[in-house]
């Protein structure tokens, strides 16, 4: 009988913590996704500040900056060139709009089908929006918000800069509680996956901006109100693969319509057009097979993270199912992870010993 109590005590101890751990790591979920996220920036940048420490003896901490300033000038650059014809767009988009409850209702009461209904929505929105102190309230919980997320980004950044020092070290760690049989395999392994991230990462980033000069420029030559506007979602939109281009080409499809059907119909084409070329030319030769993921492992990955996290946790998506495949091939196929090929994307797919 003692036996039995003991055995059913220490199962039931070791229920609790699996359920104690599952809660904790739910409540984190954003802690950890951040925390993966900045894991994954960091292997986009490891080959880079390893290149400039290897060919001009820059330190890793200086190559670490280096990146950084370049990203954020980047990023001022496009907001320089963009942000003031948005602007012009945006502000063309809301003279088009009734800015009066009255006018609203006056073009509801004239339009037909589409547009009436939509019309009719915003309308209805409108009357629900808040008032007073609940207005305030809004106001106070959006800065809250606004404020966690430059933290978040903030620690994302920073888990990112001390990950390219720290991976070698927990690399070692993990591989000291292995046997002692299964080290290079477990090495190999963790930068098989770090390969795969950083060439994903630096390939995304790539399609990002070729997605959205190349659709700016078509939607431009075909007409499209708001092309800047356009072309920038879905370069944006590309991070979420297969539902972003999807939602992109739909959203201009549907503001061609505003002008007329000869303009939709040359959105369509276009984001078609550049379909093909993605799939068939640019992604072999910008990403290859990066993370060896099929097209309906990436689908039903995007859906599934989506709709059990929510949509910020889609941009994990691609990396965990990266790791859980190369996780397979190693473990389950017994495939030696390194003699497996990660595709050049910008630099070479090795790392430079520290």
């Amino acid at each position: 009988m003692d036996v039995t109590a003991r055995r059913a005590a220490t199962a039931t101890l070791v229920a609790l913590s699996i359920i104690v751990t599952a809660l904790a790591l739910w409540k984190l979920k954003a802690l950890i996704a951040l925390l993966l996220l900045g894991i994954t920036l960091a292997a986009a940048m490891r080959p880079g500040v390893d290149w400039l420490q290897k060919s001009a003896r820059v330190p890793r901490g200086i190559g670490v900056l280096i990146h950084y300033v370049l990203l954020f000038a980047f990023i001022a650059l496009v907001l320089w060139l963009v942000v003031p014809r948005a602007i012009t767009q945006v502000q063309e988009a809301i003279g088009n709009v009734p800015t009066s409850s009255s006018e609203l209702q006056h073009a509801a009461n004239h339009s037909t089908g589409i547009k009436h209904d939509i019309l009719v929505g915003v309308e209805k929105r409108l009357k629900r929006l808040p008032a007073g102190d609940a207005l305030i309230h809004r106001a106070v919980t959006v800065t809250k918000t606004a404020f966690e997320v430059l933290v978040g980004i903030f620690f994302m950044f920073a888990v990112g800069a001390y990950w390219i020092f720290e991976r070698d070290r927990t690399i070692a760690l993990v591989q000291s509680l292995v046997p002692q049989r299964h080290r290079r395999v477990t090495r190999d392994a963790w930068l098989l996956i770090d390969k795969k991230l950083g060439a994903f990462v630096r390939g995304q980033a790539l399609l990002i901006v070729f997605v959205a000069v190349v659709l700016s420029f078509a939607f431009w030559l075909d007409g499209e109100p708001y092309y800047l506007l356009l072309g920038a979602f879905a370069g944006v939109v590309e991070i979420v693969p297969i539902l972003g281009p999807l939602t992109a080409g739909a959203l201009a499809v549907a503001v061609g319509f505003t002008a007329d059907w000869q303009t939709a119909l040359g959105a369509g084409l276009a984001v078609l057009v550049l379909r093909q070329l993605e799939d068939y030319i640019v992604v072999p030769r910008v990403l290859g097979h990066a993370v060896g993921l099929s097209p309906l492992v990436v689908l039903v990955s995007v859906t599934s993270v989506g709709i059990l996290f929510g949509g910020f946790y889609v941009l994990l998506a691609i990396p965990l199912a990266a790791v859980a495949a190369t996780l397979v091939d190693v473990v389950v196929h017994n495939e030696d992870p390194a003699k497996q090929d990660v595709p050049t994307v910008l630099f070479p797919a090795k790392d430079v010993e520290a």
